[in-house]
């Protein structure tokens, strides 16, 4: 037993000591005035009728949860704080640590928004002066949050001695490090006996005396020397830290609560940048700044002074925080080109950076489309909470699916007193040297950099970095022996630094593909209906922009209301909100945004079809695919016998129950075809149903049924194959227990297949439908408290086998899922992701390939061997599981937390089975699957035998997508991807007036890439899974 090995308790009791002897007077504030409300500022709380009343603060209470109040008291400053540091402070009797559930104010003093007040940030510096007999008035805009019912509130005048504040930081920042050195290490044993040396300093016998003052000042004199400037200079391994909150746009509150969230974080980094001069901060979100710049512009110019200044970072690329496993290809797009534009038009900066630290997956796509809107750098965290596997990379290239690579880095910060054994990292730093140390052990890439990027700060309305952390980044930026050497820099400084650094070197390594993250599963499905009003408005926008195109000669281009409309979408593609992992009230938001929103695009659609449409006896079909078209069409009330196009071709309509459908062939890409309405001998149906109902022939299938009502067998005619699995049922819906560990909406955990029902409980078996263009088969089905409704429908020229699907859901922690188990002999599967696809292997054999036992498609996804598959088509699902070729569509998740009630409501959905011969490419599968989704739209009028294309391709592996106005209005842009991994030349046939056409990125500006034009044709090439964007004018 040594004395050293006690020195760093001697040192923490001291360092105990300080902190408390540092408040030298306090001064009690207890007689408030109250009146509940929700007020912006002093002058909307005085503008409403009801009374302020009377709060003693040493007898009353304010209640919750969830409620507003204002509470506002005139104080005066004692003479004995004359001249003296003049701190308020605030807090309840709450000390836990969920800030982003727990009371939050903004401070108001003499009408002027000061300062956000949270669990980590309780003290307000007034004045470095005071004045004694100055009278304050003091307001606290406050929220209870959604935790507690019942709230003291606490408020004291104080004074803060700068001097033995100053010292207890000098004392604590380097011992706060000793858990992480080596215990006999060198370094260790210098820092413990420079701070003894110190301690043995201080004379603590009567505090505030002359006495103690000059041993403060010696105590203080000696750490400067001793430690700061003789144990300091080290730049072995530095820290590049940047001020951060983030702030989840809705999650556990509602987006009404992160506007106030956002003005109380950022009115505390605006107060704290006040005070420490070297403080540097970012933040990403546009959305969050337009939040506060309609709240407090006051704040909001502050902000850019601070930009211009050098010290507020506004980066990150997107709009909003998106997800990147539901949200579309276009819709990624939009977020890059939403909010890289506002950042540039507000504040000059154009940004480079991809930040996404908290998002549940990044597809594999994302590396193209950074690229083609300009942005050079990836950063995340969240892959550090994967549950199976570490990521073996910390800095990398990541490498998309068309070979793209950007440079990504992962943060490593630790927690405090965390493992290094816990692959756990935080995007919400604690800048203190246990985390830092730690992150620096943690991270993987030593042998190539020896810079972290650390952003540090308490997020989602725990204010940012503290005071504590910026006093802390001051000692620590002296590079003490031991330690990370802290500077205060900008992320973009970071990674522009970082990519001259490993520039060239074979050992920076290359991660290809997606990054998976093996958590959070289940958000590819909770919270159904906000995922299904995703799709539809995604697509359904799609169809007004080119329609509104189509037609601006003839009635105005909706600029405006595009523009609200994106934003309203943008905002719900949130990483938190779309994936359903919300609490209740967001989603009864959103149900009415989109309600709204799809009413408003209604109203566009009809009006510009109305005004393309000119009089006359036809029916005029539009598609808006860019693809020619042979499908099926919903046309209404229609009452013709048939449908009659310009070469003679007769098409039966057949009436249903849900109005007329007909099958029509060669409806042009990106156009329109009218038809003549005619009169025709009945058709004969194809279909033949046995007597007992449990068989049906199509033209292309013989399809039979248990005594359930599920398939057991599918005969594929034309191919002379059985697409199921021999003893197998198709269409079978299993309910399997869902009880994660921890996160309810968020997880679905390996062992969910451990417990299940298969739902065989049939009430109703029922062929509806049997003419010459479909036979559909109703059923119904109960299970425990719900029902399960479908129409079946079976075509007479298409291969589709389409499940127009019911659910009315009130079940829990209950995940429903569709079973087919085909016929297929293969190891692997496509899926649909944003732009292209990806292949992912379906067997157990590594830990990788077990962790990836749920994972997401977008659209379509297929199973095939050599010549032969089976595809899977959606309109609105997103998880899909694969073992031993039976595929797995995940339907419904109904989880309990945040959000009781999720999914406990009626859905709809469609899903359908497109066996095939040979592999998706040849078959079709991308152009079955956008017909699926974006349904044609049959009007009428029109003159009988009129067609219009507008624009198509020549190549049937370039996907021909968005067709809109350019965003500065000049010209026509045209986006495409190739979708089969092939290099590809491409003519691109245009159908109006036009004399110039240029490559450009995502962004819209030129990219120098070769364009030929002739006559009407544009051509072109397209690299394997290329994104091309053509400008035409």
């Amino acid at each position: 037993m040594r004395t050293i090995d006690f020195l760093d308790k001697r040192v923490n009791g001291i360092c105990a000591e300080l902190k408390k002897l540092s408040v030298k007077q306090k001064f009690e504030t207890s007689n408030w005035l109250i009146k509940p409300g929700n007020f912006l500022r002093p002058e909307d709380a005085d503008a409403d009728p009801a009374p302020f009343e009377p709060f003693d603060s040493r007898t009353m209470h304010w209640y919750g949860p969830d409620k507003h109040y204002w509470f506002r008291a005139d104080v005066t400053v004692p003479q004995e704080m004359d001249g003296k540091p003049l701190w308020m402070h605030v807090c309840t009797q709450i000390d836990e640590w969920d800030d982003a559930k727990n009371p939050q104010f903004l401070l108001f003093v003499d009408g002027k928004v000061t300062q956000g007040v949270d669990m980590n940030h309780r003290d307000i510096l007034l004045d470095r002066h005071a004045q004694g007999g100055r009278t304050y008035r003091l307001e606290l805009q406050s929220y209870t949050g959604i935790l507690h019912t019942e709230f003291n509130l606490i408020v004291d005048l104080r004074e803060i001695d700068p001097e033995i504040e100053g010292l207890y930081y000098d004392l604590v920042v380097p011992l706060e490090a000793f858990p992480r050195l080596e215990e006999d290490g060198k370094s260790r044993r210098d820092l413990e006996n420079v701070l003894n040396e110190a301690v043995n300093l201080i004379d603590l016998r009567t505090p505030y005396n002359e006495s103690f003052y000059q041993s403060v000042a010696a105590a203080r004199a000696y750490l400067a020397k001793a430690l700061y400037t003789d144990l300091a200079g080290h730049d072995e391994v530095i820290a590049s830290c940047i001020g951060h909150t983030h702030i989840d746009v809705a999650w556990w509150w509602t987006v009404a609560q992160t506007r106030e969230k956002v003005c109380r974080s950022f009115a505390t980094v605006l107060k704290l940048m006040e005070e420490y001069p070297n403080y540097k901060f970012m933040s990403s979100q546009p959305q969050l700044y337009y939040f506060l710049k309609q709240r407090y512009p006051e704040l909001y110019e502050q902000i850019k002074q601070r930009v211009a200044e050098g010290r507020w970072e506004p980066e990150g690329g997107m709009w909003v925080e998106a997800d990147c496993n539901l949200t579309s290809g276009e819709s990624l797009v939009r977020q890059f080109l939403y909010g890289k534009r506002f950042f540039k038009e507000e504040f000059g900066v154009d940004n480079r950076i991809l930040w996404l630290p908290d998002v549940f997956g990044y597809s594999g796509a994302l590396p193209q489309i950074m690229a083609k809107c300009g942005i050079d750098y990836f950063m995340t965290t969240k892959l550090a909470w994967n549950q199976f596997n570490k990521m073996p990379y910390d800095t990398f290239k990541w490498r998309g699916i068309d070979g793209t690579e950007i440079l990504t880095h992962l943060v490593t910060t630790l927690g405090v007193g965390q493992s290094e054994n816990d692959f756990f990292t935080t995007y919400n730093g604690i800048l203190h040297p246990d985390a830092l140390i730690g992150g620096w052990h943690r991270y993987q890439q030593k042998d190539i950099n020896n810079d972290i990027l650390i952003s540090y700060g308490y997020g989602d309305g725990g204010g940012g970095p503290t005071r504590a952390m910026l006093e802390t980044s001051t000692r620590m930026e002296k590079g003490i022996e031991g330690l990370p050497k802290v500077r205060q820099a900008f992320a973009r400084t970071y990674f522009d630094e970082l990519a001259k650094r490993v520039e060239g070197n074979r050992r920076l390594p290359t991660w290809e593909g997606e990054l998976y993250f093996e958590y959070h599963r289940g958000t590819y499905t909770s919270m159904a209906r906000n995922k299904r009003s995703n799709r539809k408005i995604e697509l359904h926008m799609m169809d007004l922009e080119l329609l509104s195109l189509l037609a601006q000669a003839k009635i105005a281009y909706p600029e405006a209301e595009i523009d609200k409309l994106w934003h309203g979408i943008l905002i719900n593609q949130f990483h938190d909100i779309l994936p359903g992992s919300s609490i209740h009230e967001v989603y009864e938001v959103t149900k009415k945004e989109y309600a709204e929103m799809e009413a408003e695009i209604t109203a566009l659609r009809e009006e510009r079809l109305n005004a393309l449409t000119p009089a006359g006896e036809g029916v005029t079909v539009y598609n808006t695919t860019g693809f020619e078209r042979d499908d099926v069409i919903e046309l209404g009330d229609c009452k013709a016998e048939a449908l009659q196009d310009e070469a003679g071709n007769v098409y039966p309509v057949q009436q249903t129950a849900d109005g007329a459908v007909a099958f029509i062939r060669n409806l042009p890409a990106k156009g329109s075809k009218t038809f003549a309405a005619v009169s025709a001998a009945a058709a004969v149906t194809p279909f033949g149903i046995s007597a007992d109902g449990r068989s049906i022939e199509t033209p292309f299938y013989t399809v039979t049924f248990d005594e359930h009502g599920q398939m057991a067998g599918i005969f594929d005619k034309e191919n002379r194959r059985e697409v199921l699995q021999a003893g197998q049922l198709g269409n079978l819906f299993r309910v399997y227990e869902d009880k994660p560990i921890y996160y309810d909406n968020w997880d679905i955990d390996i062992f969910y297949t451990e417990k299940f029902w298969d739902v065989t409980d049939l009430k109703a078996f029922t062929w509806t439908e049997n003419g010459p263009v479909r036979a559909t088969l109703h059923i119904e089905r109960n299970y425990s408290n719900s029902t399960i409704q479908q129409d079946i429908h079976f075509y007479a020229d298409q291969r589709r086998i389409e499940f127009v699907t019911t659910v009315d859901w009130h079940e829990h922690q209950s995940l429903l899922k569709v079973h087919f188990p085909v016929n297929v002999h293969t190891d692997e599967a496509t899926f649909e992701i944003q732009y292209g696809n990806l292949t992912r292997k379906t067997h157990a054999n590594t830990s990788w390939d077990r962790a990836r036992f749920e994972s997401c498609g977008q659209k379509w996804m297929d199973l095939s061997e050599g010549h032969y598959g089976v595809s899977m088509l959606n309109d609105c699902k997103y998880g899909h599981s694969v073992r031993n070729s039976v595929i797995g569509l995940t339907l419904i998740k109904s989880g309990i937390e945040p959000n009781p009630t999720t999914d406990q409501e009626v859905h709809h959905f469609t899903y359908a089975i497109y066996p095939h011969a040979e592999k998706w490419q040849a078959a079709g599968t991308v152009p079955q699957a956008f017909f699926l989704n974006q349904p044609a739209l049959a009007v009428k009028g029109g003159n009988p035998g009129e067609s219009f294309s507008l624009a198509s391709l020549d190549a049937s592996n370039v996907v021909l997508e968005t067709v809109k106005r350019a965003e500065d209005g000049d010209g026509t842009i045209v986006r495409m991807y190739e979708s089969e991994n092939s290099l590809t030349n491409v003519t691109l046939d245009w159908n109006l007036p036009f004399t110039t056409a240029e490559s450009c990125n995502c962004l819209e500006q030129p990219d120098g890439e070769p364009v030929e034009v002739e006559g009407g044709k544009i051509t072109f090439t397209v690299k394997p899974y290329e994104i091309k964007t053509i400008r035409i004018r």
